[in-house]
């Protein structure tokens, strides 16, 4: 797993009703929290109503953008 840092986007990996967040949305971290687990404040851009949602996230449930385009997409890019 690549390290998540300050001002990351990062895909959202797992749908979380009670929030109206789908899986594959896209936010920016906005903030780190360590205690007593590292969890991820994430800042997501609503389209309907226009307006911004965060949301305080573990680990498991984002993924860093650039993990998202390993090796396997190397040589694939404009073909």
């Amino acid at each position: 797993m690549i390290a998540i840092h300050v001002d990351e986007r990062v895909e959202l990996m797992q749908d979380i009703p009670e929030l109206g967040l789908h899986r594959g949305e896209v936010g920016l971290v906005c903030s780190t929290w360590f205690s007593p687990a590292t969890a991820y404040e994430v800042e997501f851009r609503r389209k309907m109503p226009v307006c911004r949602m965060r949301a305080l996230l573990m680990p498991n449930q984002i993924m860093s953008e650039d993990e998202g385009y390993g090796p396997l997409f190397v040589g694939h890019v404009g073909n």
